[in-house]
């Protein structure tokens, strides 16, 4: 059974890369399912998967940050390779839902280690600047929420905190009520 599994994924990950669109975005969320499953299976494919950031879906792209995701909850040194895909995708004008997907990875890399937040910060500040208010923007705080609770330097920890207290205090709705339990979560 273990071999057909194998063989399955091998076989996904080739149409990652196929000719067909339609094909590469239903490949791609089969292969989102299977990390939600079991990440492990999908840890020598790192480098396929990552080249699929640069597909011009948006769906497979999203579908594939949505995998990498799930491996970096338990394995961010195997996703890091990822960044610049990820970079990329996080100021996509053409679909907010990969720039979601992009933002959620980012900030659960950063959660992983202070010097990875360090390195990753500035992205999630500018693009907390740029989609402020924006539909995806209450996912985003939950990212943040994560990054709070995680393992962040210090001054990643100070620079979150000083761009949510604004709306902490004079926010309203989700924003006012999230960026506040971004600040407890830092405190």
């Amino acid at each position: 059974m273990a071999d057909s599994n194998s063989a399955q994924i091998v076989g996904l990950i080739e149409e990652l890369s196929g000719p067909n669109r339609r094909r590469r975005q239903e490949v791609a969320h089969q292969i989102a399912l299977t990390a939600r499953a079991n990440t492990k299976i999908l840890i020598p494919y790192i480098r396929p998967l990552t080249d699929a950031l640069y597909r011009p879906e948006a769906q497979t792209r999203w579908e594939v940050l949505d995998a990498l995701s799930s491996i970096a909850v338990g394995n961010p040194e195997a996703v890091a390779d990822a960044l610049d895909g990820a970079e990329a995708s996080l100021f996509d004008d053409s679909s907010s839902t990969v720039r979601l997907a992009a933002f959620v990875f980012l900030a659960r890399i950063a959660a992983s280690s202070p010097e990875r937040s360090d390195q990753i910060w500035q992205l999630l500040d500018e693009a907390i600047q740029c989609y402020h208010g924006d539909a995806e923007y209450r996912d985003m705080l939950v990212a943040l929420l994560e990054l709070a609770r995680g393992n962040a330097s210090e001054a990643t920890r100070k620079a979150l905190a000083a761009r949510v207290s604004f709306d902490a205090e004079n926010g309203t709705g989700y924003i006012k009520t999230l960026s506040g339990e971004i600040l407890q979560a830092l405190s």
